[in-house]
């Protein structure tokens, strides 16, 4: 079976790379797996002071695997988001994400989840889950602390996309820069948290993430178990089919 999640480790920072082309990195059980086994590794070597989880490709992540949903179910997968964000939010070391490219529906959740977020001007996002006949659920436990409730209610409820700029000034960002200027935005903030002690980084990062880890510990199994039954419905099996079928076609 071909490696979707790649960990490479250099200079104190693990770089965590999300490598699946065939369906531009849908969150399947297979890239979700591989992601919070490599988050574990990352989180538990202590060479590792900061991570980093970027993508392949020219997209970051297209949301949930749409051809899984409708074969094996959300079951799984959807409890898996939930670990997904909670293992970035827990996690002892400080998580940047940097974002290249088109981030989708449980994509977002990442980015949210993160403790820093870069992204290059060219990136775009979506929370298209409700044109499907789904809810964002589970990702709302991390998406929903970063924006105002006026940017939630739009971005949830419209499915319209966003750009960068915008994502910034909505809270789902740290920065926004020029897409070429990306690799270096990183570079330095990667820098500037390397500087920090191992145990400060771990406990100021317990300090900004109480509450968030105590919502998701309190809710995610609920919300996991409402995004498998919406996934589940003859509604959004039927949008999902259709969705698939234009894709194909």
């Amino acid at each position: 079976m071909t490696e979707l999640v790649h960990l490479d480790t250099d200079g104190g920072v693990a770089t965590i790379t999300l490598d699946s082309p065939h369906n531009k990195n849908a969150l399947s059980q297979q890239l979700t797996g591989e992601l919070l086994a490599r988050l574990d590794a990352a989180g538990g070597d202590d060479a590792v002071r900061v991570i980093v989880i970027r993508s392949a490709l020219d997209v970051f992540c297209s949301g949930a695997d749409l051809s899984e949903a409708t074969t094996v179910g959300m079951g799984v997968g959807a409890q898996r988001m939930v670990d997904v964000q909670r293992a970035i939010v827990a996690n002892p070391k400080p998580v940047v994400v940097r974002v290249a490219g088109p981030a989708r529906a449980g994509g977002i959740g990442i980015v949210a989840a993160a403790d820093i977020s870069v992204a290059g001007e060219s990136a775009t996002f979506a929370l298209t889950e409700v044109r499907l006949g789904l809810a964002a659920a589970t990702i709302s436990l991390t998406v929903l602390p970063r924006l105002t409730d006026r940017a939630a209610a739009y971005t949830f409820l419209t499915g319209n996309a966003f750009d960068a700029l915008e994502a910034a000034r909505l809270g789902l960002l740290t920065l926004t820069v020029p897409d070429a200027d990306l690799d270096a935005a990183v570079d330095t903030v990667l820098t500037s948290l390397l500087k920090g002690a191992p145990q400060g980084l771990r406990e100021t990062k317990k300090l900004l993430n109480r509450e968030l880890l105590a919502d998701i510990d309190a809710r995610g199994k609920d919300l996991a178990e409402l995004s498998a039954s919406l996934f589940g419905s003859p509604a959004a099996q039927e949008a999902m089919l259709a969705f698939l079928n234009r894709k194909k076609s």
